[in-house]
């Protein structure tokens, strides 16, 4: 017979259960970034080369990206608390498989495994707290759910280089044991039982066609990506799989055009304020969420940082990205959503390109300036392009609009930090002899990602200058 768990006071439950989920996403945000500034540890540890250690971070979030529609559908079959209390100890589990890996390729399905865990945690949770908290709660329930995506990419860097530096790569892994269990014990504990079996709520089959055909054309664009980057490149097996990745993606698109129940709602692109946030804004963040990922491999590589001293030049990108945001609905009120987004491109390209005139005798004084500046043009173009995406939506597809626009963000983080192992491996197959060599293939990077920066703005620059005036209109 088991035990039932004695009740717990409704008032603490509504205090906990927010800081469980803000410490599920904490720990999933965490484990997005905190890997950039042990990327070289684990790829001398592995035997591999440094760009090939990116795939681990783009398998992560875009397993996230992918399963994020399927979250509800199981939350409502099988329970809010069951899939919670799974992904937290599928998590946990995974983080112990990540530090155990012995090659490359156990390290890549241990973070895919981490990605289905994370996937589940942050909408399975945010959805738990939603429907279980009281009106009155709420803003205090959502403002502890925010902190975390706020914390967690300033201080991963830092977390990574201390742990890499002073114990070693796998701790970046360990450090989520004790919090998994935690979590999982306090879950046991507090989450609430009424709807266990997800009876109460009516179930609709998910789109398996699309998802299944999203999945594998994703997958097969990581694996071309893990080819291209590895220390012997094998073009014809990368060719192959990138062909092979990009047809089913094409399938899938036209699936989810025409399916009555696709699982992301690619018609909703059609609105033109919607399509230009989640079209040109995928790849302003696809461009943007590279830097982070590039910016410790030129630290460690080209100049002989530690990853603690890797870690904390990172901070200043996201010092300036908190910096300004007490100012941009006072940018976005003056000067309009498009001018904001069109100088957010111009400002984080010329960054970008600052970043090629790097070398290890540049004064750190001058790199904290530029990291600084591309930091406030990021959160800038963050903010613009998150505050209009729902400008013209209806109440009816907000549901719709929310899945979409979440998993699109997530892919293109991935396929920023595919793009920027990419280039630099490409820069250093094109790099000539010199001590210089390590430079020139981030310099490669960095110009690759602010053309694509540049060309992300053309949809910008289309949108009429009074789009988005009503949102900020009369707010101080």
């Amino acid at each position: 017979m088991t035990a039932t768990p004695a009740p717990v006071h409704a008032g603490i439950r509504s205090q906990a259960l927010p800081l469980l989920v803000a410490g599920c996403f904490f720990m999933e945000n965490l484990d997005a970034t905190i890997v950039t500034t042990a990327v070289p540890s684990i790829a001398r540890d592995l035997g591999v080369t440094a760009a090939s250690v990116g795939i681990t971070i783009t398998a992560y979030v875009m397993t996230v990206a992918v399963l994020i529609p399927l979250s509800g559908w199981l939350a409502d079959r099988f329970g809010t608390r069951r899939v919670l209390l799974i992904a937290i100890a599928l998590f946990t589990i995974a983080s112990l498989a990540c530090a155990a890996s012995p090659e490359l390729p156990v390290l890549i399905a241990a973070r895919v495994a981490q990605g289905i865990g994370g996937a589940l945690m942050v909408p399975v949770g945010r959805m738990t707290v939603l429907r279980t908290t009281e009106k009155k709660d709420l803003v205090r329930a959502i403002a502890v759910l925010t902190w975390p995506a706020l914390a967690a990419p300033i201080v991963a860097p830092l977390i990574g280089g201390l742990l890499t530096t002073y114990l070693s790569w796998h701790w970046i892994f360990l450090v989520n044991l004790p919090l998994g269990v935690i979590g999982f014990v306090v879950g046991l504990r507090i989450l609430p039982r009424r709807d266990a079996a997800g009876t109460d709520r009516p179930t609709v089959a998910p789109d398996w066609l699309g998802l299944t055909l999203t999945s594998l054309g994703i997958a097969a664009i990581v694996w071309a990506t893990t080819l291209v980057t590895a220390a012997r490149v094998d073009v014809l097996q990368a060719v192959l799989f990138g062909a092979v990745g990009v047809a089913l993606l094409a399938f899938a698109i036209r699936h989810l055009l025409r399916a009555p129940r696709p699982f992301v709602e690619l018609r909703l692109l059609r609105i033109r304020s919607y399509g230009v946030a989640v079209g040109g804004g995928s790849v302003y963040r696809l461009a943007i969420s590279a830097i982070p990922f590039v910016l410790p491999l030129l630290f460690q590589r080209a100049f002989g940082w530690t990853p603690v001293e890797a870690g904390a030049a990172v901070l200043f990108l996201f010092a300036g990205n908190l910096g300004i945001k007490p100012t941009t609905t006072w940018m976005l009120r003056t000067a309009g959503f498009q001018r904001v987004m069109i100088a957010s491109h111009l400002v984080g390209a010329a960054c970008l390109l600052a970043m090629t005139l790097f070398r290890p005798s540049t004064p750190f004084l001058v790199i904290a300036l530029v990291l600084v500046i591309s930091g406030a043009a990021r959160s800038a173009g963050f903010t613009a392009y998150n505050t209009i995406t729902y400008a013209d939506i209806e109440p009816t597809h907000m549901t719709g609009a929310n899945v979409l626009d979440a998993t699109v963000q997530q892919l293109a983080v991935g396929f920023g930090v595919a793009l920027g192992a990419v280039s630099i491996t490409v820069g250093l197959a094109l790099a000539p002899g010199g001590e210089e060599t390590g430079v020139f293939a981030y310099d490669i990077a960095f110009v690759t990602l602010a053309a694509v920066l540049l060309l992300a703005a053309i949809p910008a620059c289309r949108l009429p200058a009074s789009t988005g005036g009503e949102l900020v209109r009369g707010k101080a």
